[in-house]
């Protein structure tokens, strides 16, 4: 299992939220949602000595009657309860009490889940940027030899030392480990001392973050919830949930002897197997193919050298800002003689760099905007959406228009093994109208094109040249801002005869 884990780790550098991000780029006009790994620095941690004493593992001891604990109600799936370790994590117990009784947590998600590795949560910003402690900034929680990073661990968050820890944490799931495993970890320099070792082949972990990270806490009872976040759908490039897993409430009380159950054994009712073959993700009505209204605001683009307009329906409802955007820079004629700069065969056509080569391109705003993602718009043929440089923070004026492929239940099946999710409307669309569903998540859609998609269908098949650019300049002549008179609606490529 672990060689499996090792082959997956493209991140070597723990950033702000303590697990980097990485995206692949796949296709070279932006970067695509195709692949990414998401996890901590596999080096081993300075801070580990060279042989572990073999001291007793304090994660699975029992709290006393009366012993301060952590309740955590997460929205839709339950309390998770964590006993406590102010003896070897004092500084670690005290901010998280404190920021728990302050209300500092509620409302907070979980912005990062990492199926057989961890979910981490406790930024305001939502995103593992923010953050900090009750002293105002970071403190130094320090490590102690006698908490371990088994299944059900709770840590601090860092970016590159304890003495970085603030608010943000993470519990961790991971996967039970073998002598061969072990193997693998001491040719990287990694040690362990024997109790370590033991518990985490019965139990299992992340045993790689022994020694960076401040373990403060242990699952005593709800690690099945723990268990079934770790499984929700999530972007692909972030690790980032599609649908927000919402901390409803974490309060702190006092442990009153009732039952507990350390080990995910120890909850009759959960079925790994069928919580892995869910989704996880509410099945929303895809909004792209929703006609437009009588006297609504859409967008008609005149390409040189075609005859039919492209039209295109606007979602304000869903993407306000990338749709105020776009609009705003039609109607100052921004558009206007620029050229698709890019142009990939059942994939896409791009535009909208005044540069004409991909390298520029400004927002209505003072810099680039974050116009965000909605699961009620996907990449399905005719999406119209926004480049960006890696995240959606980073949208401006470029935009591309997807062709793709319809994709044959094999290919979804295909993409399912690989770690793309569809929910069964996502699936009904993409294997009628075909699309780009990698992309999903990664990129802010707002528009969907109603007519004219023939003309988009033709440009994909110019001939081009190494860089993807048109061997001859496909230009933009005019995009214009009108209301919907009530004409006639054709998504598919095949209504075009």
């Amino acid at each position: 299992m672990f060689r499996k884990i090792i082959s997956g780790l493209v991140c070597l550098a723990a950033v702000a939220s303590a697990f980097a991000s990485c995206g692949k780029d796949a296709s070279g006009t932006y970067t695509n949602n195709t692949g990414s790994s998401t996890t901590a620095a596999t080096t081993a941690p300075t801070t580990q000595p060279a042989t572990a004493e073999n001291v007793d593992i304090a994660n699975f001891t029992a709290p006393q009657k009366g012993d301060t604990i952590v309740e955590m109600k997460i929205k839709d799936y339950g309390t998770v309860k964590f006993r406590l370790f102010p003896e070897y994590a004092d500084k670690g117990v005290e901010n998280f009490v404190e920021l728990a009784k302050s209300g500092y947590y509620n409302g907070l998600k979980f912005h990062r889940v990492i199926n057989d590795f961890m979910i981490q949560g406790g930024d305001p910003n939502g995103i593992g940027t923010g953050g900090e402690s009750i002293w105002g900034g970071k403190f130094d929680g320090g490590t102690d030899p006698h908490l371990i990073h088994v299944a059900g661990a709770l840590a601090y968050a860092n970016s590159g030392s304890t003495a970085t820890d603030g608010s943000q944490f993470y519990v961790v799931t991971g996967t039970k480990y073998t002598d061969e495993d072990f193997e693998s970890l001491a040719q990287r320099n990694y040690t362990f001392s024997d109790n370590a070792k033991k518990i985490y082949k019965e139990v299992g972990g992340a045993p790689w973050l022994d020694g960076s990270y401040t373990v403060f806490g242990q699952v005593i009872d709800g690690l099945d919830v723990i268990f079934k976040v770790q499984n929700v759908s999530v972007d692909a490039q972030s690790a980032m949930p599609y649908k927000d897993v919402i901390m409803e409430s974490v309060n702190v009380g006092e442990y009153d002897g009732s039952d507990i159950r350390w080990y995910i054994e120890d909850y009759d009712d959960f079925d790994p197997e069928e919580i892995k073959n869910s989704t996880g993700r509410e099945n929303l009505t895809v909004a792209n193919f929703t006609a437009p209204k009588e006297g609504e605001k859409i967008v008609s683009m005149k390409i040189k050298g075609y005859d039919n307009e492209i039209k295109i329906k606007l979602f304000p409802e869903y993407a306000e800002q990338g749709v105020e955007n776009f609009v705003t820079l039609a109607e100052r004629g921004y558009y206007d003689g620029l050229t698709f700069h890019r142009v990939i065969k059942d994939f896409m056509i791009q535009g909208g760099d005044p540069n004409g080569d991909g390298t520029g391109g400004e927002s209505i705003y003072e810099k680039g905007f974050d116009g965000g993602t909605d699961p009620h718009l996907i990449h399905a043929a005719g999406a119209v959406a926004y480049a960006n440089s890696g995240t959606t923070a980073s949208n401006g004026s470029q935009f591309y228009i997807v062709t793709g492929t319809v994709l044959s239940d094999d290919e979804l099946k295909d993409y399912k093994s690989k770690g793309y999710d569809f929910t069964d409307n996502e699936a009904e669309i993409y294997s009628t109208y075909g699309g780009t569903p990698w992309l999903d998540g990664g990129y802010t859609v707002f528009g969907q094109v109603f007519d004219g998609l023939d003309v988009v269908f033709k440009i994909q098949e110019t001939e081009t040249e190494s860089n993807n650019k048109p061997a001859e300049d496909v230009i933009i002549e005019k995009i214009t801002v009108t209301d919907y008179d009530g004409g006639d609606v054709r998504w598919s490529i095949k209504d075009y005869k």
